[in-house]
């Protein structure tokens, strides 16, 4: 699996690539904009991302803006539900409002920090990315 992990937080991104370490190649990006980047320049190489974990709270862009950016430069390329990359967003945020807003915008799935590896292994379990 070829993993995205997208923070602005040194710590936060060492601990996922940590978590995701045994299923996958992890690259990290630390905030949107270069999230985006790193994505449109997987695609273009044949060798799209398959999980994306995504913060909300980053400067330049945020990951509510780079989760809309993302699914556009997929469907640009013609990737379907199945082909595009799983999107996880791992935030503090909890409110409905950011919740609804991930979910509408296309996002699979949504952990709330602190990081529980139980809780993210569940939600790939889910995804169908781990059995």
């Amino acid at each position: 699996m070829k993993i995205l992990i997208v923070d602005d937080d040194f710590m936060s991104r060492n601990l996922l690539q940590e978590m995701l370490k045994d299923y996958g190649i992890t690259h990290s990006a630390v905030n949107g904009k270069e999230a985006v980047a790193a994505v449109q320049t997987a695609i273009e190489s044949g060798k799209p991302y398959n999980l994306i974990c995504l913060d909300i709270l980053m400067p330049e862009l945020d990951g509510q803006q780079a989760l809309q950016q993302i699914r556009g430069c997929e469907e640009a390329a013609g990737l379907t539900s199945s082909g595009a990359a799983k999107i996880i967003m791992i935030t503090t945020l909890g409110d409905s409002k950011n919740l609804f807003a991930s979910f509408k915008s296309q996002c699979d799935g949504y952990v709330i920090k602190p990081i529980d590896i139980n809780k993210l292994q569940e939600e790939l379990r889910k995804l169908g990315l781990i059995k």
